[in-house]
């Protein structure tokens, strides 16, 4: 019987063009929750629980308010109830997940009924980590530990997923492209925190450095937290010449700013109780990243899904992408945050995977 529901001659008894439409509106429907996931994930929120709604008002929606692409155009981007403005973000993902849906069912869909819906699912998740990852710096577990063992089901539910003949070995080549994708990541990020964790800053002789309630300031430079703070180990030090609190002076003592801890010379605080902090330095250190854990388990699912070759051809075409995004940010004198997210170059090397990845790594990599 389930073989059978995926019986190409099952599925070439309907016109092709029919399944192209139904595959789009059903991407476009997938989109319209992917916002829902996107909006909701980074604030630990239920996808479920309570049903869409204004963020702002409250207003519950109905269905007839929330039909993908055409409300959001038919209430000229803004609610209903108290006219918010509604972000462009929302038609740009479900236009884009319906044209990737449209696109697995004309790409592998010719091959297999069920590829193209897992395909469909796929992409659906690096939409979602995507955009996560655009406006927040992170990637859910959700989707990235989620994403690891829906691939190594579906690897054992279509075979053919991993190229392979057999459940076995599809089952292998998931788990060794899990393993391949979080392990190469997850060497990457320890060298790179261990040759360029940190950044010393030589400073004017005698500089006025600031730390206020969200970031490090000095001559004009200033720095958020959030964006030096990556995990409870990160720390900014240096060595001030004059320290100064809102009731007590150091001289010549080592200042170690970190998440929850202050240290000034031999004295320890909480850097919520600390009103006011200013040094007189020369040098500062500040703590960097190149990719966080949330980026391993990101490439794990990746792996998962699309074996240890493709993990290989991601981390070549993402690093060409990040490349070339820097490179034109810089000609076009673009002021850009120092964090970069690294999860929308994984994702879309995916997608060039997909739909052709495999036959450009056969014509540089002949086997």
């Amino acid at each position: 019987m389930f073989s059978r529901l995926w019986d190409p001659a099952v599925w070439s008894a309907v016109p092709f063009g029919f399944w192209c439409v139904v595959f789009f509106v059903f991407g476009t429907v997938v989109g319209s929750f992917l916002n829902v996931c996107i909006h909701r994930l980074p604030l630990g929120q239920s996808i479920v629980e309570p049903p869409s709604h204004c963020p702002r008002c409250g207003y519950s929606i109905p269905w007839y308010l929330n039909i993908p692409l055409i409300t959001w155009v038919y209430l000229r981007a803004k609610c209903r109830n108290c006219g918010t403005r509604i972000s462009a973000r929302y038609f740009i993902v479900e236009l884009l997940t319906g044209v990737l849906f449209l696109a697995c069912w004309a790409g592998p869909g010719r091959q297999s009924a069920a590829l193209a819906l897992i395909y469909a699912g796929f992409l659906a998740g690096l939409v979602a980590a995507s955009f996560i990852d655009f406006e927040h710096f992170i990637i859910p577990d959700e989707i990235t530990q989620g994403g690891m063992a829906a691939g190594f089901l579906c690897s054992a539910l279509a075979p053919a997923l991993q190229q392979a003949h057999s459940l076995s070995e599809a089952m292998k080549q998931s788990l060794t492209g899990m393993l391949a994708g979080a392990g190469i990541i997850y060497s990457i990020l320890r060298l790179g925190k261990w040759l360029f964790g940190r950044h010393t800053i030589a400073l004017p002789v005698d500089t006025l450095i600031l730390f206020t309630e969200t970031g490090v300031e000095w001559e004009g430079h200033q720095i958020p937290y959030e964006e030096l703070f990556y995990r409870p180990s990160d720390v900014i030090a240096l060595e001030a010449r004059r320290v100064e609190m809102a009731d007590r002076c150091y001289w010549d003592v080592p200042v170690r700013l970190g998440v929850s801890r202050l240290s000034v010379g031999l004295d320890e605080f909480t850097p919520e109780t600390v009103p006011h902090l200013e040094a007189v330095s020369s040098e500062i250190v500040l703590p960097r990243e190149a990719m966080g854990l949330g980026d391993v388990k990101f490439m794990g699912a990746i792996g998962a899904f699309l074996g240890w070759k493709a993990v290989l051809f991601c981390l070549m075409v993402s690093s060409m992408i990040g490349s070339v995004v820097g490179l034109t940010l810089i000609a076009l004198r673009k002021q850009f945050s120092s964090r970069l997210p690294y999860g929308p170059y994984l994702a879309l090397a995916a997608a060039f995977w997909i739909f052709g990845g495999r036959r450009l790594l056969a014509l540089w990599w002949p086997h």
